[in-house]
């Protein structure tokens, strides 16, 4: 079995990068024609175009990844069947599912590596290729999100804050407003205003500090501080750097984080927390697609249906790519919770793979 495990294999890798550096190159064509131009006419120079365009290959990777899987089977699942390789498998006692497991192992490992590289290699290209073509080549100023000015947002218990200007070099804010509002009546229960704030032990300590208190639209109390600390001020300077960089741009950890502080915003994330689940989602359909070419190997040589098969298969991926980018859709919208949007393509068709396998023939 190892010298049978080992020509699947060594045939499978052979054919996987012919077909990726196909796509490779025929993608790097397409953009070159559409997007050359524009860089030249920024003034771009030959080695900043050539590092523009070769920081797209791990996004080319990791998109083309599953129908680069695909269409990898299905030539040598149509190779195996058409110079009667898989008769002479199962002549020697060897079930097709059998001599194919090797496969589900490289799907495997296909998705682990697709995984690791969205979550470091993309994230950096990317960045770095959005660096260079908006600073390098056009010439802008990269963009300062640790300086923001007029800040609003909702926080807990009814409570609504306003930050005049804040400081993300040294974390501090200027003119700090906390309202906290009775929703029954609408009448402002707690009012809390500062001139600055500075960040300290983890903490924020707020200067020159009024706090007045209501009770039926009447001022029940007044108390000034020269500098006190407030549990209800509890986001943390990072929650209001808002990051530009595209999802794509940021790893797994990076964009977890970025979520929690849009939710402490009070802002929607839904696009966001759809994009952080499809990071772990896609890569498995590197794994998925296996089960849609191993029927061809079993089809008959002289079946006229081999052709059917391939074109099937090729059909269910392409379907499959359309109903997450479908359900990627629903859960940007918050039609889909976004757990069911990034999840459900790849359950539907593991089902529908399993059945697929269950179809072909020992």
């Amino acid at each position: 079995m190892r010298i049978l495990d080992r020509y699947i294999i060594r045939e499978f890798l052979k054919t996987y990068l012919i077909i990726f550096f196909s796509f490779a190159a025929v993608f790097m064509v397409i953009d070159i024609v559409d997007h050359l131009p524009r860089l030249l006419r920024n003034g771009a120079t030959f080695q900043q175009a050539t590092l523009y365009y070769v920081l797209r290959l791990p996004y080319l990777l990791v998109l083309t990844s599953p129908v680069t899987v695909l269409l990898t089977g299905l030539f040598m699942m149509n190779g195996l069947s058409k110079h009667n390789e898989s008769v002479a498998i199962r002549a020697a006692g060897v079930s097709i599912k059998r001599a194919m497991f090797p496969l589900f192992i490289i799907g495997f490992i296909i998705s682990i590596a697709v995984t690791l590289m969205g979550e470091y290699l993309l994230p950096y290209a990317e960045s770095k290729r959005d660096y260079v073509y908006r600073v390098q080549i056009k010439g802008e100023q990269p963009d300062d999100q640790m300086l923001k000015a007029r800040i609003h947002y909702q926080g807990t218990d009814s409570r609504f804050f306003f930050i005049g200007f804040f400081d993300g070099y040294n974390n501090t804010m200027r003119i700090v407003d906390i309202t906290q509002l009775d929703f029954e009546t609408g009448d402002i229960r707690k009012k809390v205003t500062a001139s600055s704030a500075v960040w300290q032990n983890d903490q924020w300590l707020l200067q020159d500090c009024d706090i007045r208190e209501f009770s039926e639209s009447r001022q029940t109390s007044w108390r000034h501080f020269t500098d006190v600390i407030l549990p209800e001020l509890d986001v943390k300077p990072r929650d209001f750097i808002r990051i530009s960089k595209k999802t794509m741009a940021l790893n797994f950890f990076e964009l977890r984080d970025y979520i929690q502080s849009l939710n402490k915003l009070g802002e929607d994330a839904s696009r966001e927390t759809v994009d952080l689940h499809i990071k772990l989602s896609f890569p498995l359909t590197n794994l998925i697609v296996i089960f849609f070419f191993l029927p061809i190997a079993t089809s008959n040589t002289r079946s006229k249906g081999r052709g059917w098969i391939f074109m099937l298969g090729l059909l269910v991926c392409f379907l499959y790519l359309i109903v997450m980018r479908v359900s990627q859709s629903l859960g940007y919208n918050a039609i889909l919770p976004p757990i069911l949007a990034a999840w459900a393509p790849n359950a539907f068709f593991t089902l529908l793979g399993f059945a697929f396998l269950y179809k072909s023939e020992v």
